[in-house]
C-alpha cells in the first residue's frame, strides 16, 4: 500500500508539472498581454506632453554616440533603432491593437537613431584633425576673431592659416601677450604674419578632466599656441570686421567710463570676460554666481523682456496703431530684433545663440496668445539646439541652462505652487512675502538641480548659491543691466554719467555679495571625480520629476536617491598619473591631502590633480611623504591600501639611469611610474606605466583598494579627436592588460 501511495503521489506531481509546462507559454502570453494592455491604458490616460520625451530620446542617441567606443557600436545602435521601428510598424499594420504603445516605440526608436546619426555626421563634417607634432613656424593667415583678455595680460586670436608640414588649411588659436601686441590693434579680416609655437589641442590630463581636444575638434581648431613675436599686419581687412570693431569700441568705451568695474560691465555688454580679475572670477564661481559673468538666458531674456515691455507701452500711446494692429505682435518683433542684435554684438557664442532661440520661441508664443513658458516650448528649443550643435549636450552650459529652466517650469506647473500663487484678497506686504518665498524656493530647487551637474563637470559646487542668487539675479536684471545699457544710450548725448555711477555701485555690491558668500564656512563643496553612473541616475530622476505632471513624477526621487548614495560612497583615487607621466599625485592615508611628485610653475597640472582628487587645500610634495626615499632622479614611496603594503617607484629627474639598476629596482616594487621609456626588462610586480604605456592609455587614476585602473583612453574610445592625437596608438590595450 505504501508503495502504491508513493507511486501515485509521484505520478500526480509529474502530471501537474507537465500541465504547468504545457500551459507555460499560454500563461506567459497572457501576462504579457495584460502588461501591454496596462501600458496602453497608461499612455492613454497619463495626459503628458509627448514632445519632450521625443527630445529626450534624441538626446539619448547623442549621448550614446559619445559613450560607445567606435563605429561598429554606433552602427549597431542606429540599426537597432531602425529595426525596432520597422518591426513595430509592421506589427501595427497587421494588428491594430496597442496603437499608442507601438507609436511610442516607433517614434522613440527613430529619435534615438536620429540623435546618434546627427552627432556622427557633425563630427565628420566639422571635425578638425590636429597637427601631427609641436613645432615653431612662421605663419601667414587671416584673423577670424580677437578676444582681449586684459586680466591675463594677453589677447586670444584665432587665425586661418596652413599647416607648414602638410599645406592643409587649418585654424589655430594663439595667445598674444601684451608685451608682444602689435602697434595697431588686430581686427577680424586682417591678414598677419607671426612667428608662433604650436601644439596639438590637449586631451584630458587625467580621467574625468576637461577634454579640450574634443572641444577643439568640434570647434574646428587644429592647434593652439603662443606668439613668439608681435604679429605683423600685412593687409587690413575690409570686410567682415565691422562687428568685431564695434565690440572693441564698446569694450574700450566701457573701460573708459567704468575703469574700476570694467571687466564685469564689459562681460554684460559684449560677453568679453577677459577683463574680470581672477579673484572676482573665483568668488563668483564659489558663490554660485558664475553664470552671471557669461551672457546666457538671464541676460538675453532681460534685454528681450525689457524691449518687449517698452515697445508694448510705446505702441499703445499711438491710437491709430493700437486700433489697427495687434500690439503684442509688434512688441514681440521688436524684442526679437533686440535679442538678435544683442546676440550678434556679444559674439554669437553657442550659449548665447541657444538663449536667443529660446527667447524667440517665447516671443512667438506671446504673439500667438499661447503660454509663454511650457514643457513643449522648452523641448522645441532643446531640439533646435541639439539639431544644430549636438555636441552641446555633453557640455555643462547646455545641461545647466535647460536643467534650470526645466526646474522652473516643473515647479511653476505643480498644483500646490499654483494654489500658493493664486490671486487673493490680502495686504500688499503679505503678497510681497509670498512672492519672496516663491523666489527663494525657486532658487533652492534650481540649486538642487544644478549641483550634480557642477560636481560632475567641475568637481565643486557652491553650497549657498540659492541664497546668493536671490539677491544677485534681481540686482543684475533690474539694476546693473538697465543701468549699463541706459548709460550707453545716454552717452550718445553725453548724459550717461549718472547711469554709469549707478552701474558702478551695483556692480560693487554684486562683487561684495560674491566675496562674502564665497568666504563663508562650508561655502564650497568639493567632490572627487566620479563615473557617469551616479550622474546618469540624477539625470534620469530629474527628467522624470520634470516631465511628468501627475503623482507619478515622485518616482523620479528613487534614482536620484540612489545617485546621492553612490556619491556618498565616492572616494578619491589613490594614485593619479598625468598623460605624460611627469605629474603624479598620491592621496594621503586619511584621504585629506594630496602629495605631488614635482613642483611646477604652471598651475594647470596642479589644479587638475587637486580637482580630480577633490582636494580643497594646497598640495604637498612627495618628498615629505612619511618613509619616502627620494634622490634627484627617483622616489620610492610605501603606501598602505586595501589591507596590504604597496611600494611605488617614481622617476622625476633628467639624469641618466643605469639600465641594470633600473631593472633590479623594478623587481622589488609593485608599481613603476615614469615619464621615460623604461627598458623592457623593467617588470614590476603589478603595474608599469612608462612613456610607452601612457602614450596609449593617457592619464591614469589608480584605485589600489579595489585593484582598478581608470584610463583616459577607456573613456575616449575611437572618436576622431582621440585617435588623431599624435601620441596615441591605433591599437589601444584594454585597461585590464596594463
Amino acid at each position: 500500500m505504501a508503495t502504491r501511495a508513493t507511486r501515485f503521489k509521484i505520478l500526480s506531481q509529474r502530471a501537474l508539472k507537465g500541465a504547468a509546462v504545457q500551459h507555460w507559454p499560454w500563461n506567459s502570453a497572457r501576462r504579457l498581454s495584460r502588461g501591454l494592455v496596462w501600458l496602453e491604458r497608461f499612455l492613454a490616460s497619463a495626459g503628458f506632453d509627448r514632445m519632450p520625451w521625443v527630445v529626450v530620446a534624441f538626446g539619448a542617441g547623442i549621448a550614446a554616440w559619445f559613450a560607445l567606443p567606435g563605429p561598429s557600436q554606433w552602427l549597431a545602435l542606429v540599426a537597432g533603432g531602425l529595426g525596432t521601428a520597422s518591426l513595430a510598424g509592421a506589427i501595427m499594420a497587421a494588428d491594430g491593437r496597442y496603437p499608442l504603445l507601438r507609436m511610442a516605440v516607433i517614434v522613440l526608436s527613430l529619435a534615438l537613431s536620429a540623435g546618434c546619426l546627427s552627432v556622427w555626421t557633425r563630427s565628420e563634417l566639422v571635425g578638425a584633425r590636429p597637427i601631427t607634432r609641436p613645432f615653431v613656424a612662421e605663419l601667414t593667415g587671416a584673423v577670424l576673431s580677437v578676444e582681449p583678455q586684459p586680466a591675463n595680460a594677453r589677447s586670444r586670436v584665432i587665425i586661418a592659416t596652413r599647416d607648414p608640414s602638410t599645406a592643409a588649411a587649418i585654424r589655430v588659436r594663439l595667445n598674444v601677450p601684451q608685451d608682444k601686441a602689435p602697434p595697431e590693434a588686430l581686427c577680424a579680416g586682417d591678414w598677419v604674419e607671426v612667428r608662433a609655437r604650436l601644439v596639438p589641442p590637449a586631451p584630458p590630463l587625467l580621467p574625468g578632466a576637461y577634454n579640450f581636444a574634443r572641444a577643439a575638434w568640434f570647434g574646428g581648431l587644429s592647434a593652439t599656441g603662443s606668439a613668439l613675436d608681435a604679429p605683423r599686419k600685412i593687409k587690413r581687412g575690409d570686410t567682415g570686421s565691422w562687428l568685431n570693431d564695434t565690440q572693441r569700441r564698446l569694450n574700450a568705451h566701457v573701460r573708459e567710463r567704468l575703469p574700476e568695474h570694467a571687466g564685469i560691465a564689459a562681460a554684460l555688454v559684449t560677453g568679453d570676460i577677459g577683463g574680470i580679475a581672477q579673484s572676482d572670477t573665483e568668488a563668483m564661481r564659489d558663490s554660485g554666481l558664475a553664470h552671471l559673468l557669461s551672457i546666457s538666458g538671464l541676460h538675453v531674456s532681460a534685454v528681450v523682456g525689457a524691449v518687449y515691455l517698452l515697445a508694448l507701452r510705446l505702441f499703445a500711446l499711438w491710437p491709430w496703431l493700437a486700433l489697427r494692429t495687434r500690439l503684442p505682435v509688434l512688441a514681440a518683433a521688436s524684442g526679437a530684433l533686440a535679442g538678435v542684435a544683442y546676440t550678434l554684438l556679444s559674439g554669437a557664442q553657442v550659449p548665447t545663440v541657444r538663449s536667443c532661440i529660446g527667447s524667440l520661441l517665447v516671443l512667438a508664443a506671446l504673439a500667438m496668445g499661447r503660454e509663454a513658458l511650457s514643457l513643449r516650448m522648452l523641448a522645441i528649443a532643446a531640439f533646435l539646439v541639439l539639431l544644430l550643435w549636438p555636441e552641446a549636450l555633453i557640455g555643462p552650459s547646455f545641461q545647466m541652462s535647460f536643467a534650470a529652466v526645466l526646474a522652473i517650469v516643473a515647479l511653476s506647473g505643480a498644483r500646490p505652487i499654483r494654489v500658493f500663487l493664486s490671486v487673493r484678497e490680502e495686504p500688499w506686504y503679505v503678497r510681497i512675502l509670498r512672492h519672496g518665498a516663491m523666489v527663494l524656493l525657486t532658487g533652492v530647487v534650481i540649486e538642487l538641480a544644478l549641483m550634480p551637474i557642477g560636481l560632475f563637470h567641475f568637481h565643486r559646487a557652491g553650497f549657498y548659491g540659492a541664497l546668493a542668487n536671490v539677491a544677485a539675479i534681481p540686482l543684475t536684471t533690474f539694476v546693473i543691466m538697465p543701468a549699463v545699457l541706459g548709460a550707453l544710450l545716454l552717452d550718445i548725448g553725453g548724459l550717461g554719467a549718472p547711469a554709469w555711477w549707478i552701474a558702478g555701485q551695483a556692480i560693487a555690491l554684486l562683487t561684495t555679495i560674491a566675496h562674502w558668500v564665497a568666504s563663508r564656512p562650508g561655502a564650497v563643496t568639493v567632490m572627487p571625480a566620479f563615473g557617469s553612473g551616479p550622474f546618469l541616475l540624477f539625470v534620469a530622476g530629474g527628467l522624470w520629476l520634470g516631465l511628468w505632471r501627475s503623482r507619478l513624477r515622485w518616482l523620479g526621487l528613487i534614482p536620484a536617491a540612489f545617485g546621492a548614495i553612490l556619491l556618498l560612497l565616492v572616494r578619491p583615487a589613490d594614485v593619479l598619473v598625468s598623460s605624460d607621466g611627469r605629474h603624479v599625485g598620491i592621496t594621503s592615508d586619511a584621504g585629506d591631502a594630496l602629495y605631488l611628485l614635482r613642483e611646477t610653475k604652471s598651475s594647470f597640472a596642479r589644479d587638475n590633480l587637486t580637482e580630480i582628487a577633490g582636494m580643497a587645500g594646497e598640495p604637498v610634495l612627495l618628498r615629505d611623504w612619511p618613509a619616502a626615499r627620494c634622490n634627484p632622479d627617483v622616489c620610492i614611496i610605501p603606501i598602505n591600501r586595501g589591507g596590504r603594503r604597496w611600494t611605488l617607484m617614481l622617476t622625476k629627474g633628467g639624469g641618466v639611469l643605469a639600465e641594470r639598476a633600473v631593472i633590479a629596482a623594478c623587481e622589488r616594487v609593485d608599481i613603476v611610474i615614469s615619464d621615460r621609456w623604461l627598458p623592457r626588462g623593467c617588470q614590476p610586480k603589478w603595474l608599469k606605466a612608462d612613456r610607452r604605456t601612457l602614450a596609449s592609455t593617457g592619464g591614469l587614476a589608480i584605485d589600489l583598494s579595489r585593484l582598478q585602473i581608470a584610463t583616459v583612453a577607456a573613456g575616449e574610445g575611437r572618436h576622431g579627436w582621440w585617435l588623431a592625437q599624435p601620441s596615441v596608438s591605433q591599437n589601444l590595450p584594454p585597461p585590464d592588460q596594463l
